[in-house]
């Protein structure tokens, strides 16, 4: 059976090694496939051992990027685009999907791994799609080193004016590279939905505990709150009120505890 490859970027300490491990074990749950997960941090303690880990590079167009992000005031929002380097693993073979560390998986992942071969996937962003605007969302992405090296390749020849051009945002630089090449695809909004807009959209969020769609196989949290604070109930602001959510609980630590040990989740 052919492999999953499945990726993730850890930098800095804002995201604990819980984060990598709760991915991890949301994945190898809810995919019909052996699964072959990767990690690029540059803090690897506590990360599940069967995860991979990659080392993360400086890269060499960092300088010209990092002064055009200052410049946009997204400093480190083009991170992710190291994930992209052609051979970044010199024997992994097929199509990868990555995510962001902060969404919790709910549901079967298979679809969105095996959809359009050949192509970058992304949802939808929900920001953009609702001022009209074709942008993808960067929590969930589907590509193939062998095929999107381009991605990793014009930002290393043009950093500065790739991130101008993109604004500082790392998912409006990915879709829209693919887009521009004619290899793009939406993943379906059913499948990848926003915490506080699909989940928890205010006013509801005062009268009712956070709800799962039927068709949800990741919940992001973009934003605030994030997981922690969400399982707990969170009171940050008016508009992102949430009560408490047993789902959440279950789905991100119960479950991640029960497949791999206390010790990791």
């Amino acid at each position: 059976m052919k492999v999953a490859n499945i990726i993730c970027i850890k930098w800095g300490t804002l995201f604990g090694p819980e984060y990598v491990n709760r991915l991890y074990s949301g994945v190898r749950r809810n995919i019909d496939a052996p699964v072959r997960f990767f990690c690029m941090t540059e803090h690897a303690d506590g990360i599940h051992p069967d995860v991979e880990i990659l080392p993360l590079p400086v890269e060499p167009f960092a300088e010209p990027m990092n002064a055009a992000l200052a410049v946009a005031n997204r400093q480190g929002a083009m991170r992710k685009v190291s994930l992209f380097r052609p051979g970044l693993v010199p024997d992994l073979d097929g199509p990868v999907l990555g995510f962001d560390l902060d969404v919790v998986i709910t549901g079967d992942l298979t679809q969105i791994w095996r959809m359009a071969p050949g192509k970058i996937a992304m949802r939808h962003d929900w920001t953009e799609a609702r001022k009209g605007r074709p942008t993808g969302h960067g929590s969930v992405f589907r590509f193939d080193p062998a095929l999107h090296g381009f991605l990793y390749e014009d930002l290393a020849a043009n950093p500065y004016q790739e991130v101008e051009t993109a604004r500082g945002s790392e998912q409006r630089y990915t879709s829209h590279k693919a887009m521009d090449r004619g290899v793009f695809e939406y993943i379906p909004n059913d499948w990848v939905v926003s915490f506080k807009y699909d989940c928890n959209p205010f006013p509801m969020n005062w009268l009712r505990r956070p709800h799962l769609p039927d068709d949800a196989r990741v919940v992001c949290f973009h934003g605030r709150p994030k997981m922690p604070d969400a399982v707990e109930g969170y009171n940050g602001s008016f508009i992102r009120h949430a009560k408490s959510c047993d789902w959440l609980k279950d789905h991100w630590i119960d479950r991640t505890r029960a497949d791999l040990g206390d010790a990791w989740g």
